[in-house]
């Protein structure tokens, strides 16, 4: 395999590798809003789909822009989380409430993947002074930090609900008894989920600008960007 040099090659190969995670994500959805049991969760895996769609011909327009096919790149990374999700739920037959819990989990990872992916490609797009590319791509981001506070946030305080059952459960054994009212312990209210809910994502910062900086230089290294129309940050 020749050795890759260029910033312009990097680009395009970020860009296959999140168009293969879209791509995966629209079949990988209906799965999901149809395997769980909260209304809630189910409604938000729909509306979803619908936007991964769009973000796949937000990608199809970047692609065109460059003058690249487009097409995708296998990803490790989105498939990780797939097969992550598909073993557990093979080899551990979780019950509703466990499967409801999991499946959110795997979605928050699932979005800061993208919501990482889309980071990096948005500050690329901007070194290589691809404009409309940036925007684009922004319009993705947007979309997902969206997913990211609809699937995990709001959800937090369901969530501790929902271990409290599960614990409620074990204390019971194999008896099938519900715990004594005396020894219950006392339902406290989840301060972390309800900080959570109110809390908004972090601009990126400088461990982001990191990756940025240095894919910068390389550019400088090389002279002006294909696109010129605005100059790499020092």
């Amino acid at each position: 395999m020749p050795q890759m040099t260029s910033p312009e090659d990097l680009f395009v190969h970020e860009l296959q590798d999140v168009y293969y995670a879209e791509q995966t994500l629209t079949k990988v959805l209906p799965t999901l809003a149809e395997e769980v049991s909260d209304d809630e969760l189910s409604e938000a895996f729909e509306h979803h789909l619908e936007e991964t769609r769009q973000q796949v011909s937000n990608l199809e327009q970047v692609f065109k822009g460059l003058g690249v096919p487009a097409k995708g790149e296998k990803c490790p990374g989105i498939d990780g989380i797939k097969e992550e999700h598909d073993t557990f739920v093979e080899e551990n037959e979780p019950t509703e409430d466990i499967l409801n819990v999991f499946v959110t989990g795997a979605a928050a990872r699932t979005e800061h993947y993208e919501i990482a992916a889309y980071t990096g490609l948005i500050r690329m797009a901007e070194s290589l002074g691809e404009t409309e590319a940036a925007e684009l791509l922004t319009k993705n981001l947007k979309q997902e930090e969206e997913a990211l506070r609809t699937v995990e946030w709001p959800r937090a305080s369901r969530r501790c609900d929902g271990r409290r059952r599960i614990a409620a459960a074990a204390r019971c054994g194999s008896s099938g008894r519900r715990p004594s009212s005396a020894k219950a312990p006392r339902a406290r209210s989840c301060s972390w989920a309800s900080s959570r809910e109110t809390s908004r994502i972090a601009p990126a910062g400088p461990s982001w600008d990191r990756p940025a900086a240095c894919f910068g230089s390389c550019l400088r290294r090389r002279g002006s960007p294909r696109r010129a129309s605005t100059s790499p940050t020092p």
